[in-house]
């Protein structure tokens, strides 16, 4: 089941687009902002059979609302969302001049974390996958309680990608989909595979 949604949040316009499938889910609550994120949800979702939802932003230059207040909404995609799936997969992304090729997971879910990580770890020398919370940047941990990726019955991780991990483009053309790595969609497609596999949700 499909459901599109025109919803205002702190003045901006977003366009909600959920897809309804397993109680695993994917979030993207930054697509038109952090780029190839929306991109990676739509791809992963479909490839796993989970749930997937996409904010964009179809008019105007991006604005980044802080995922705990985008919690705040009152959007219904977003309430059917944490409704149905029980485990989330948030995808962000970060731009870290200090960490350029690290992939940061955080989220309340730590043992879904981990899961999700070990096939994200062989991307490595390409990337760094980070479990460990003390090692991840305190604004990357995704540990807010109103953070949509902890309201779901499992919580969930939130997986914060370096711009390298989510485009193959060398420069952003506008108006055009991003092109993420295929390794690391295959990637978090096997991860959340495993995590469907295991029922950690």
């Amino acid at each position: 089941m499909e459901h599109g949604e025109r919803v205002i949040i702190e003045g901006v316009e977003f366009k909600a687009a959920l897809t309804i499938r397993s109680d695993i889910g994917l979030l993207a609550l930054h697509g038109a902002k952090e780029g190839g994120t929306a991109e990676l949800a739509h791809e992963v979702a479909a490839r796993t059979g989970a749930t997937a939802l996409v904010f964009t932003q179809p008019f105007g230059s991006p604005v980044h609302i802080p995922s705990h207040r985008m919690s705040e909404a009152s959007c219904e995609a977003l309430r059917e969302f944490l409704s149905h799936v029980s485990l989330t997969v948030s995808l962000h992304g970060h731009l870290r001049p200090e960490a350029p090729r690290s992939i940061f997971l955080g989220g309340a879910n730590r043992e879904a974390a981990r899961v999700l990580g070990r096939p994200l770890a062989l991307l490595t020398p390409a990337f760094d996958t980070v479990t460990d919370l003390e090692l991840i940047p305190n604004g990357l941990r995704g540990l807010n309680p109103r953070n949509p990726v902890n309201l779901t019955r499992a919580g969930g991780v939130q997986v914060e990608l370096p711009l390298a991990a989510r485009t193959s483009r060398p420069e952003k053309v506008q108006g055009a989909p991003e092109t993420p790595p295929r390794a690391v969609a295959d990637a978090l497609a096997t991860g959340v595979g495993k995590l469907t596999a295991e029922r950690l949700g």
